[in-house]
């Protein structure tokens, strides 16, 4: 039976995909990938290049990067409706995500669409903040300390509930709304305790404490701050 897959490729570094996600897509058909500006390759697709068969049919899909809810969900339904197409014509479908397709990920309104109609499965990969602990060697969380994952653009009452309710909070995208974030964290004196991290796993990625950015500063889109309140 053929089966729509939403494939993790993690955070940017092509030898951090799992042996399922390689396994998973070289039985593909057809994948999906994001349109990337000016025609070249988006970020996902580069990541799983070495892995992608010759034979392998790529689709490259318009997938819009705006505020407007109904204009996504439209455009979500069109591609839904030809990968529903396309699997019920026998065809293994893909769709590659960043990070994990449980995190942040378009694929899982996709799927959400698809699932009463043909079957779906979920390819976990490694998550931009796992692989930011592991890079630094600092543990997310310890005994029972508490952790929350929490984007940028949730409005200010809910990210100040967050940073002072939790013992280490990731903060997504936090490029989006970076002065806001900082002010935040610069009122309760944790600019020191806080780690960015730009282009993580990639080959610009950098690292540095949050105290060493201004509020004005800009940050690449894919950039993550890690706060441990307890760290040393």
């Amino acid at each position: 039976m053929a089966s729509f897959y939403g494939i993790g490729v993690g955070p940017g570094d092509s030898e951090l995909l799992t042996v399922k996600a390689i396994n998973t897509i070289k039985k593909l058909d057809i994948l999906y990938v994001p349109q990337a500006h000016k025609g070249g390759k988006s970020v996902a697709e580069k990541i799983a290049t070495p892995y992608l068969p010759a034979t392998l049919t790529i689709k490259k899909r318009h997938f819009p990067m705006v505020k407007n809810w109904d204009t996504k969900v439209e455009s979500w339904r069109k591609i839904a409706d030809e990968i529903k197409n396309d699997v019920q014509e026998g065809k293994n479908v893909g769709f590659l995500t960043l990070g994990d397709p449980s995190v942040y990920s378009t694929f899982s309104y996709i799927a959400d669409m698809l699932v009463r109609d043909i079957d779906v499965q979920t390819i976990a990969g490694i998550s931009s903040f796992s692989q930011i602990a592991a890079s630094l060697s600092i543990p997310l969380m310890l005994d029972e300390e508490s952790l929350e994952v929490v984007p940028a653009t949730a409005d200010e009452e809910k990210l100040t509930k967050v940073v002072d309710l939790n013992d280490n909070v990731v903060i997504m995208k936090i490029a989006t709304n970076f002065k806001k974030v900082y002010q935040i964290l610069q009122a309760r004196d944790l600019l020191d305790k806080t780690i960015i991290v730009e282009n993580a796993s990639m080959t610009n990625q950098k690292v540095q404490r949050l105290s060493e950015y201004t509020s004005e500063d800009h940050l690449p889109y894919f950039s993550t701050a890690l706060l441990k309140k307890k760290e040393a």
